[in-house]
């Protein structure tokens, strides 16, 4: 099904948003719903779900949070993310220094929590039975973890040295957390530990870094701004502005050295791509220019090229349900 994944002809989605498109999430429940930012602040809501039965449909909007709504993000929201459990609560971040946790029902705010510096990146992860942390990466170099439960933001990770692009919760583990930041610097953490900090992704796997004089270890020669689990949470794709993709062992934080080639990346903000589900090879899907460029995850052949945009593409999510 992906080696044949083309431009659908017969599916579309409603045009809400008057400005780009930064971030879409899915519900994991059904597989039904989806959130898409803006970056003028809007926030909407997706019926995915063909009722018609017609061939041809276009997915209805079902509500927003327009820009007369008195809670509207002020700035560009970066990312949305359904609460994994069920769909009566999402989350959203924005660069207008907020993370919101909004009741779907109403469209109501039930909590915001609120920062120093633009938010860049928040998740929830979505296997936690035994917290409630949302991780968030800031224009600070300290990560962020706020707590649903109590309604602040108690926990701090400190060990990276500029502002934190992305963030990750791992599929696996429930306290392991991966960050990515402008240092060059991808870190996986235990949110348990009082240091925290488990490991400094190396791309040298060590080996450099005896020689060197640069003593830190660095996961690429340029901003980090993209982290991706595979499914079973077993290994780690990152992408850097040094124009490569990395995949990483996630246990051992070894670099497994397979080779994407090329992939433009300039972003100057967290770059969200997406990983196939249930596939047998994996397949990675990361917004290049224009085009998605899907790739085999563990032989880093590049597959084909998703063409169909006439802009920049921001970012991508794979809905396992359908073709």
């Amino acid at each position: 099904r992906v080696l044949s994944l083309e431009l659908n002809k017969d599916r579309d989605v409603e045009r809400i948003h008057g400005s780009g498109v930064n971030t879409l999430d899915i519900e994991p429940v059904e597989g039904r719903y989806m959130l898409s930012g803006g970056s003028d602040g809007v926030i909407v809501l997706y019926d995915l779900e063909n009722l018609s039965r017609k061939t041809s449909y276009t997915c209805k909007a079902l509500c927003s949070v327009g820009r007369s709504h008195p809670d509207v993000h002020r700035f560009s929201v970066e990312t949305v993310q359904w609460y994994p459990h069920d769909t009566g609560m999402f989350t959203s971040s924005s660069f207008d220094k907020t993370l919101k946790i909004w009741d779907t029902n109403t469209l109501q705010p039930a909590d915001i929590f609120h920062f120093e510096g633009t938010v860049y990146s928040h998740h929830m992860s979505p296997v936690a039975t035994k917290h409630c942390l949302i991780a968030v990466g800031t224009r600070s170099p300290k990560v962020q973890l706020c707590d649903l439960k109590s309604g602040s933001c108690s926990h701090i990770l400190q060990g990276h040295r500029q502002e934190v692009l992305a963030v990750s919760w791992s599929p696996r583990h429930e306290y392991v957390l991966a960050t990515a930041s402008a240092d060059s610097r991808v870190n996986l953490w235990d949110v348990r530990r009082a240091s925290g900090c488990l490991t400094t992704l190396d791309q040298h796997n060590g080996e450099k870094s005896k020689a060197s004089s640069e003593a830190a270890n660095t996961a690429h020669n340029g901003r980090v701004n993209g982290l991706c689990y595979t499914n079973d949470g077993l290994h780690l794709l990152t992408l850097g502005t040094d124009d490569r993709m990395r995949l990483w062992n996630s246990s051992t934080g070894e670099n497994t050295l397979v080779n994407y080639g090329k992939i433009c990346n300039e972003s100057r903000k967290g770059l969200k791509f997406a990983v196939s589900c249930g596939c047998n090879p994996e397949f990675a899907f990361v917004p290049y220019g224009s085009t998605i460029a899907v790739y085999t995850v563990f032989t880093g052949e590049l597959i084909t090229m998703l063409r169909g945009h006439y802009s920049n593409i921001d970012c991508c999510v794979f809905q396992p349900n359908f073709q």
